[in-house]
């Protein structure tokens, strides 16, 4: 392995995920891209990828490409395949769609939630709390997303949760770099009160005016990131 290469022995196991070989392979190297265990412009090697899981090239092959066609891989021909930079592009769209989906979510649960469902977001908020409180940054990412994610199931329209994922994985990578900025944990905590705090008192317009707050502090940190950290991005 070279410094350029990706560090195979940081997959996860594919025994803890789900479905076919092929896209169990799948979503442990995509767990490794937008947890930034690979990072942008590393070479991945079929070689140690495959020793590393215990599986053939073919469903190596087989997850490289669907990764290359959501943009986390670039596959290079004669050349190998690299983890693909952040593209602002990418991720001021994939921002704008999520907002998109956001908004409307946060509104409809703000309405329509029972008491059962909001028994289950003041749980989330306990934990961010605490990891908050901890200085846990990877937990902390992984409570805000579920918090996120509980939001839309509350909708009603279950296939609401893979489609905002789908729009935002360059986002979600974007993200996980501005987990260790000082004090912004203990902000998304206050952000996320404001919404909840909406959501207690059944007040669509003013959960809306919160998320809205909220997202909106996104994209300003991440082209300041740009800015600081221009290897990661393509170049303009």
């Amino acid at each position: 392995m070279t410094n350029t290469d990706i560090d195979a022995t940081r997959l996860q196991d594919i025994g803890s995920f789900e479905g076919s070989l092929a896209h169990r392979v799948y979503l442990a190297l995509q767990d490794a891209i937008l947890s930034l265990k690979f990072l942008p412009g590393q070479v991945v090697r079929k070689g140690p990828v495959c020793e590393k899981l215990g599986v053939s090239r073919s469903p190596v092959s087989e997850a490289i490409a669907r990764l290359a066609n959501e943009g986390l891989v670039d596959v290079i021909p004669q050349s190998g395949t690299r983890i693909a930079h952040l593209s602002m592009e990418d991720i001021r769209e994939g921002t704008f769609l999520r907002q998109a989906l956001e908004l409307a979510s946060v509104a409809k649960v703000a309405e329509d939630r029972t008491e059962d469902q909001f028994a289950q977001i003041n749980r989330n908020m306990r934990l961010q709390d605490l990891l908050v409180e901890d200085g846990d940054f990877p937990g902390f990412y992984q409570a805000d997303e579920e918090f996120h994610a509980l939001l839309m199931a509350f909708t009603g329209y279950p296939r609401l949760k893979t489609v905002a994922r789908m729009v935002s994985l360059q986002v979600t990578r974007a993200r996980m770099l501005l987990l260790p900025t000082p004090g912004r944990t203990t902000e998304t905590l206050d952000e996320h009160r404001a919404v909840v705090d909406a959501i207690r008192i059944r007040d669509p317009d003013a959960a809306q005016r919160a998320m809205r707050l909220h997202l909106g502090q996104l994209m300003p940190r991440i082209e300041a990131l740009a800015e600081t950290r221009p290897e990661l991005f393509q170049s303009r």
